[in-house]
């Protein structure tokens, strides 16, 4: 039989914390989803390949917008599927379905762990003639995040009346933060704010892109879209309140291509949407983050005193 030290499990341990600790540090803060799944129904939640990509982009978030939700099923599977996938539990939260044609009624659809974050007021917009599919708005809260409280306003603009849909949005911005008393507003979706639907010019028409009391997180150069024939910034992140802007996370705001991360076909990644998931990360609180290093000084502090026991 082999020597073996009596401070190696102790010292296995150690390191181990260190690792957890320090992962913890980089997982504190909360990330949040946007993504058009592109008519999503039974026939789709049934493709097991699908469900399956779908799975790993949503289980990528502590909230998950999902747009063009066509069948209430198919979000029971989906979270269903969540609930086995990774250790978290996950809650779904839908408004009614939306839409000025009974072919294409669709819900919003807000997909959330429920260890990190927690619902606290909803609200759908209900302002007659101002959107194809009026805004679906949550309010949640977080331990895990600098901003603890903050709304989120989701759109699925008709491509037709974006400008006008877009612009409409500050309006529901005013409403939402009155109604909570809170100004810490995102707003995200598939806004077709990019190429023939929303120019250079005609941002100059929109309040959300000309006011000052907005930061527009995902630029007009970023492409949004799966397919090599276009390039547009269709979906996006705007927030507004200035302690909101200050809690993101530096550089968080991207794409997630999902075509390349899982090395699917072109082809494969547009049987799911011919849009890219636009995501944001929020910073973690201050007392999340302050907390590790002192855990892990205690950590050294236990090793340090079994060793001089050892001695």
């Amino acid at each position: 039989m082999g020597w073996r030290s009596p401070l190696l499990p102790l010292l296995l341990l150690f390191f181990s914390f260190i690792t957890l600790s320090m992962g913890g540090a980089k997982e504190s803060g909360l990330r949040i989803c946007a993504f058009n799944v592109q008519k999503f129904d039974k026939v789709k939640s049934s493709n097991y390949r699908l469900m399956h990509t779908l799975l790993r982009i949503v289980s990528r978030c502590d909230i998950a917008l999902l747009q063009e939700v066509m069948d209430p099923k198919a979000i029971d599977a989906l979270v269903k599927s969540l609930n086995r996938y990774n250790g978290y539990h996950y809650k779904s939260l839908s408004s009614k379905s939306l839409g000025n044609s009974p072919s294409n009624m669709q819900q919003y659809v807000f997909i959330y762990r429920v260890e990190t974050v927690n619902v606290t007021g909803q609200h759908q917009y209900q302002k007659k003639q101002s959107f194809v599919r009026e805004p679906f708005v949550v309010a949640f809260q977080s331990n895990r995040t600098a901003i603890n409280k903050f709304i989120l306003v989701p759109l699925h603009t008709e491509p037709s009346q974006a400008i006008q849909e877009i612009d409409r949005l500050y309006d529901v911005c005013e409403e939402v933060s009155k109604k909570w008393n809170n100004k810490n507003v995102m707003l995200l979706g598939d806004f077709h704010a990019g190429c023939a639907y929303v120019t250079r010019a005609s941002k100059k028409k929109i309040r959300l892109f000309s006011s000052s009391k907005f930061s527009s997180l995902i630029g007009d150069k970023v492409d949004t879209t799966v397919s090599d024939e276009t390039h547009c910034a269709y979906d996006r992140i705007i927030v507004h309140g200035e302690p909101l802007l200050k809690a993101i996370a530096p550089f968080s705001a991207n794409v997630f291509n999902y075509h390349k991360e899982f090395k699917l076909s072109r082809s494969l990644a547009l049987q799911l949407s011919d849009h890219l998931p636009v995501e944001v990360t929020l910073k973690g609180s201050a007392l999340l983050l302050q907390a590790t290093p002192l855990l892990i000084l205690l950590s050294v502090s236990a090793v340090v005193q079994s060793f001089l026991s050892a001695l």
